[in-house]
């Protein structure tokens, strides 16, 4: 008996870690949403998978845009889905995916597949593909659509056409356009899990975002998550908190869900100007039960501004004090992807204080300032304690209990001084300038010391010393990297070692071009040395439809001009606008098409003659003066790039006028 009772639990057990957990507790990693609305350049699987080494010093999830085969000729976003098992899309083929997934595994990132199964597209009303995989023929039929799909057009059609609908009726909310799957259809379900295996077994996918949750009954995610096995499963119930705790609890917590209501306190927070909106204990992450099962976030790719027809629901400023309080609270953060191409280290950096705070998607909070013009929370991590103001004009906690460690415009970090660690406000990454990163001693010793190496050795006693608080320059090398190494100096001890990568890249070689004249609005860029051979500009007034950039992102790069590069290597650029609006625009984007950790501005506020560079941390304004244009531009640049009148490009032998960095001469 007893050796049958042990063979009897290890069956169990065996059994039970085959199920699905919903989302781990305790779990200290944070997601990226590794796309945007329409970011089929950004988004390739070919440009993610070129990431890889710098997120996964960040990342531990990365979700992924649906990477299935859709109908459509012209490129989708892969919500009207139509193949299953055929795995090539608007985002790479089969085997970009698969190399991309690979890769993210052992750089250690899982990768979330964006899984669409409340609705299916077809080839007319009816007719959904037979797909064979694994020597098994899988396909949807006509009865697998609800009976009452399209507010009763379908059925209209059915019975004109012949066919017959499932009998059931929808178990939640319809969605016009495509035909919504009834789930209670044993062939629904038998290729749903099939196709989810295939997703998790050959793919390599770790997690599921669900995606339109509240189409079907809760009770099928259990399912599907069970017969998968998966570890990360998170829907997108779009509705108030009690109804999303009420589907965490319908899939008995086998899945988490997106906490809209942190987004929209975020959001009332930033756009109603009153900071005091964050105390709302009307989200997921205030609730310790539902902590666990909150994936909080701030922008997604259906909140995001896209255009003037379709402004949607953005954060209209304040971008960085969503994110550092996203990234200070507990549940698992997810950062959207057009936050990070903007601000890339700010975010690395915040990420980096909540790893050494030991923060978790179960950790607790209190409030610890509640005012119209500025909020604070602190989370209690494992490691240490850590404030996160956001707003202005606040009071620093007492410096005897916690220690400054970030800050930037309408935000700051503070962490307890019993974290005895140090820190380093400037992440690892690629950097195309000196860099200066301020190194602080969170100890609660007053005479603690900072003790650091630049070759990537271990710092000891006798290593450079600063004390806290003290900014150190490590110089711009192009093609260089360095490791730098700080630990605690206390009383001659060393301790608490933590260490930060900087990259330098070559940057790539472009033939300058004359400054252009004649325009009706101009802008100058100082861009990335990481960035490719040309920029693209996307320029608009909000609250009109009046575009200078075409209208469609990425915008023009057509009147995009290189006209210089400076002594630090970075190229400068020009973009004019010649049409016939006389109204000025009020932002203006820089981006970058062919990808990149580095590769878009935020939204900046458009100077005519204005100068712009990719840091804006201190303001969204130009940084740079219009007068500035002769000074940046450097002494080093090619002496032998000459223009005839006609713009074109000739050698030094050419005879006659010519333009060289702006001026006019004669060549004889």
């Amino acid at each position: 008996m007893k050796k049958f009772y042990s063979t009897a639990f290890a069956l169990f057990m065996s059994t039970s870690c085959m199920l699905a957990q919903g989302w781990p507790a305790n779990y200290s990693g944070v997601m990226l949403q590794g796309f945007y609305w329409d970011s089929y350049t950004d988004s390739k699987w070919t440009k993610l998978e070129k990431l890889a080494d710098d997120l996964s010093q960040y990342f531990s999830l990365v979700w992924v845009p649906q990477s299935g085969k859709c109908l459509e000729s012209y490129n989708t976003m892969g919500y009207t889905p139509y193949y299953y098992f055929n795995q090539n899309s608007s985002f790479g083929t089969e085997a970009q995916l698969r190399s991309m997934i690979k890769t993210f595994k052992e750089k250690n990132i899982g990768t979330i597949a964006d899984v669409v199964i409340n609705h299916h597209n077809t080839d007319g009303w009816f007719n959904m593909p037979a797909e064979t995989y694994n020597g098994v023929t899988y396909q949807l039929k006509s009865t697998d659509i609800v009976g009452d799909d399209d507010d009763g057009a379908t059925l209209t059609q059915a019975n004109s056409s012949g066919v017959s609908l499932s009998t059931n009726n929808d178990e939640g909310e319809g969605w016009l356009g495509m035909r919504d799957l009834d789930h209670q259809s044993s062939n629904v379900q038998t290729i749903v899990k099939a196709y989810e295996k295939y997703l998790k077994d050959d793919l390599g996918y770790i997690g599921f975002r669900y995606d339109m949750v509240k189409g079907f009954d809760a009770s099928h995610i259990a399912d599907y998550n069970d017969a998968s096995g998966i570890e990360y499963s998170v829907g997108e119930y779009w509705d108030n908190n009690t109804k999303i705790e009420n589907w965490i609890d319908a899939t008995n917590k086998k899945s988490a869900a997106f906490d809209f209501q942190f987004r929209y306190n975020v959001r009332d927070a930033i756009n109603k100007s009153d900071w005091s909106q964050l105390k709302s204990d009307n989200n997921l992450v205030h609730d310790e039960n539902y902590r666990q099962y909150s994936v909080t976030f701030v922008e997604n790719h259906d909140t995001q501004y896209r255009d003037a027809n379709n402004p949607l629901d953005p954060i209209k400023k304040d971008t960085l004090a969503a994110n550092a309080y996203l990234l200070a609270m507990p549940g698992t953060p997810c950062v959207f992807y057009k936050h990070y191409l903007a601000y890339p280290n700010e975010i690395k950096a915040m990420i980096d204080a909540r790893k050494a705070a030991g923060i978790t998607n179960t950790s607790s909070y209190s409030n610890f300032r509640s005012t119209t013009a500025y909020f604070a929370n602190k989370v209690s991590g494992s490691k240490a304690n850590l404030i996160v103001y956001v707003g202005s004009g606040f009071t620093a906690p007492s410096t005897s209990l916690y220690k400054q460690i970030l800050s930037g415009p309408n935000y700051a970090y503070y962490m307890s001084l019993s974290a005895e660690i140090p820190f380093i406000d400037q992440p690892s990454g690629s950097y195309d300038t000196d860099i200066k990163t301020t190194l602080t001693a969170v100890s609660e010793d007053a005479n603690a010391k900072l003790v650091y190496t630049l070759d990537g050795t271990e710092p000891t006693a006798s290593s450079t010393t600063v004390n806290s608080g003290e900014t150190i320059t490590i110089a711009y090398a192009q093609g260089t990297s360095t490791t730098l190494k700080v630990a605690l100096l206390k009383e001659g001890t060393v301790s608490s070692s933590i260490t930060r990568t900087y990259t330098f890249p070559t940057p790539k070689q472009i033939e300058f071009e004359t400054p252009a004249t004649g325009y009706t609005y101009t802008a100058y860029f100082v861009a990335p040395v990481t960035w490719g051979e040309s920029v693209d500009v996307y320029a608009w007034v909000w609250d009109s439809n009046n575009n200078y950039t075409g209208g469609n992102w990425p915008g023009d790069n057509e009147h995009v001009y290189c006209i210089g590069q400076n002594d630090n290597g970075q190229y400068i650029w020009q973009w004019c606008y010649y049409g016939e609006l006389t109204s000025t625009p009020s932002n203006i984007i820089f981006n970058n098409g062919s990808g990149g950790t580095n590769n878009q501005t935020n939204d900046k506020i458009f100077t005519n003659g204005g100068w712009y560079q990719m840091s804006s941390t201190t303001s969204d304004e130009p940084t740079l003066g219009v007068d500035d244009i002769e000074s940046q531009i450097s002494s080093t640049i090619n002496k032998g790039t000459r223009y005839n009148l006609s713009g074109q490009h000739v050698t030094e032998g050419y005879k006659g006028i010519v333009i060289q960095n702006g001026k006019k001469f004669i060549v004889k």
